[in-house]
């Protein structure tokens, strides 16, 4: 006998279990056919251009700490001037000044390679300053280049 009460019992929470999982399937097919729209988020082509020349300066930052060659400067970091922004505002004065010092920073480590290591850092340290202003998200990220 016990073992009947058992089987019903487990039997009774099965069949509670199944339900809830059956409603949870309607409540979520009604509430996506409620008409809410999903919307991919896209990448302005400043954010793209960033996220590029980060990976770039990853790379550099390893050739540079090696001794290896430095290369050439990449001159798709110029897009920084032209690029779209997702804010169109946020390309005044500011950010052009923030720009124009992270490039000079770039250029000069390909021209004085001896001192490379200070030029990055200065072009690190532009990057974080700009960012502390126009959007802070990435300075913990944009941190981690800084060469010690």
């Amino acid at each position: 006998m016990k073992h009947y009460y058992l089987f019903l019992l487990i039997g009774i929470a099965l069949y509670s279990c199944q339900e809830k999982s059956a409603e949870k399937v309607t409540e979520t097919q009604e509430t996506t056919a409620a008409g809410k729209d999903f919307e991919m988020y896209t990448m302005s082509e400043m954010s793209l251009l960033m996220e590029q020349m980060y990976v770039d300066n990853q790379r550099l930052k390893e050739r540079i700490m090696k001794g290896d060659t430095i290369g050439a400067f990449p001159n798709h970091f110029m897009e920084i001037h032209r690029a779209a922004m997702t804010d169109d505002t946020e390309n005044d004065a500011f950010f052009k000044e923030q720009a124009e010092r992270f490039i000079n920073a770039q250029k000069l480590i390909y021209e004085d390679p001896d001192n490379a290591k200070t030029h990055f850092n200065e072009g690190v340290k532009a990057c974080i300053e700009c960012h502390q202003v126009k959007c802070g998200g990435p300075i913990p990220r944009i941190k981690k280049l800084y060469i010690e």
